[in-house]
């Protein structure tokens, strides 16, 4: 896929997405670009879906950059099961390592993410978010965390993002962020407000279950598929903060 190919439905896409207007999530992409060659979404190759991502992402995330080697052999596909007691478990296990083996004690370790909301279907992952002072000190970070079985795969202006090693299950990702920063409050308030709404809990299955449906072999198009309803449910979640008086921790 040439430059040429990816320039005009790209800078359509990137208007858009500058914009906040429906239509501009990676889907949407994949989609302009398939329309421009005369092709489906289906007939992209896993190759030129890399491709469209790695100049997609830093728009998506500002300041985004892969780090080398971080790379999975195999294929992740997103699967959507049942609520699973042991994901608290997990979370309180892989808590506790951290704890340990983190040499500057972060602010904060907290089990984020669909896997922290009982009763919520989820990806069989657990997301970790931890909160330290100044992520750009990735030596006081980084080593430890990968101590663990986890390897850093991305960093942007706002986190650090972590996985498991190739070879080994995605069983556990994690997330380093600056204590007090938006991207901190912003996932544990979406997180508290899903525990305490069950109206909000089966607006977000049903918005999981379609985007696993459809990207099913697309991590990055699922997640951004939810971005919508997420968005929705995070106003609604400001509302509920406002109300109830929630405040980070």
């Amino acid at each position: 896929m040439n430059e040429t190919e990816l320039a005009i439905p790209f800078g359509i896409w990137r208007r858009r997405r500058e914009a906040g207007a429906a239509g501009a999530t990676m889907g949407d992409l994949y989609k302009l670009i398939a329309k421009a060659r005369g092709q489906t979404v289906e007939q992209l190759t896993s190759d030129e879906r890399a491709q469209i991502w790695a100049i997609a992402a830093p728009v998506m995330e500002p300041g985004f950059e892969v780090v080398p080697n971080s790379e999975r052999d195999e294929s992740d596909p997103v699967e959507v099961v049942p609520y699973n007691a042991e994901w608290p478990r997990r979370f309180g296990s892989c808590r506790e390592r951290l704890s340990t083996v983190l040499r500057v004690k972060p602010m904060r370790i907290e089990h984020v993410g669909s896997t922290a909301i009982p009763d919520l279907p989820a990806k069989p992952v657990v997301d970790i978010q931890v909160s330290v002072e100044d992520i750009r000190r990735e030596l006081a970070y980084v080593p430890a965390i990968e101590s663990i079985g986890v390897q850093l795969r991305s960093r942007d202006n706002e986190h650090r993002y972590f996985r498991p090693f190739s070879g080994h299950p995605r069983d556990v990702h994690v997330h380093v962020c600056n204590a007090g920063s938006t991207w901190e409050a912003r996932h544990l308030l979406f997180r508290d407000f899903l525990r305490a709404n069950d109206d909000a809990k089966t607006v977000y299955v049903a918005a999981k279950r379609d985007a696993a449906t459809r990207w099913t072999f697309d991590r990055i198009a699922y997640a951004d598929a939810k971005t919508a309803v997420i968005d929705q449910l995070m106003a609604e979640a400001e509302t509920w903060a406002r109300q109830t008086g929630w405040q980070v921790g």
